[in-house]
């Protein structure tokens, strides 16, 4: 695969007054990990509602593997993954069923029990995967979101907050899983607020402020950016914010 894998034009939203989010232009390419850093409440998860088609922009347009998410919805669906930071499961259900359901419902005729099987392996639920999801930890349901997606093998996986709640192994596993996507060929679009994810599995870095595109590029270009060429992502992330402040403060 080559060229976008998504592309944002001039992605706005506004909520009467408030404007949750500022005219946003962004491209990721295939084959590589996209991070979309910002602290709580900057914008990440309007940004994404809006690439999955479950938020309506103000303006702008949104294209996966170039069609128009908004136009033609149920095709660009086809072409990604979604992992939400709070998904809903069925607590009723075990892990297990649960995973045999979408299978089935994603084939359109039986469940595929080795994917299934796969799937629980990936993320570490074996083990549980005959428990009822209303008895599972929060890590354990994230871990179980994953194992969801993993049975599409899409070109594009957007993920919201993905290690939130997770133990170290967990954590472990899902940058494994992150890099091994961006290895195959695949898109990666990692929305988080912790740096260390974002320095660690990142090809490139977005920081959002306030609804607004601080800055994007490696992380050599953000250092740059940020006079900070010899420091960490914090530091980064911190100066860059700071400028951010004082140009909505003070105006340019």
């Amino acid at each position: 695969m080559s060229g976008n894998a998504i592309e944002l034009h001039g992605v706005s939203k506004r909520y009467g007054p408030f404007q949750a989010l500022y005219p946003l232009d962004l491209t990721v390419p295939y084959g590589t990990v996209f991070g979309y850093l910002g602290p709580n409440g900057a914008g990440k998860t309007t940004t994404i509602r809006i690439m999955t088609g479950l938020l309506r922009p103000t303006t702008g347009s949104v294209f996966i593997g170039g069609l128009d998410v908004h136009r033609h919805p149920r095709e660009a669906r086809r072409l990604f993954s979604y992992i939400p930071d709070q998904g809903y499961l069925y607590p009723k259900m075990t892990a297990r069923e649960l995973l045999s359901f979408v299978s089935a419902v994603q084939d359109r005729n039986s469940p595929d029990p080795k994917a299934v099987e796969a799937a629980l392996d990936l993320v570490g639920l074996r083990e549980w995967a005959d428990e009822l999801i209303e008895q599972y930890s929060y890590g354990m349901r994230q871990r179980l979101m994953f194992a969801m997606a993993h049975l599409r093998d899409t070109p594009v996986w957007i993920i919201d907050e993905p290690i939130i709640g997770l133990d170290p192994l967990a954590v472990r596993m899902v940058k494994t899983w992150v890099r091994q996507k961006a290895a195959r060929g695949h898109a990666v679009f990692l929305s988080t607020h912790l740096l260390s994810i974002a320095e660690e599995v990142c090809d490139t870095v977005a920081v959002l402020h306030q609804g607004r595109l601080v800055a994007v590029g490696t992380m050599d270009d953000l250092r740059r950016a940020a006079g900070a060429e010899d420091r960490d992502l914090e530091e980064v992330f911190l100066r860059l914010t700071a400028e951010a402040r004082e140009t909505v403060d003070h105006g340019p």
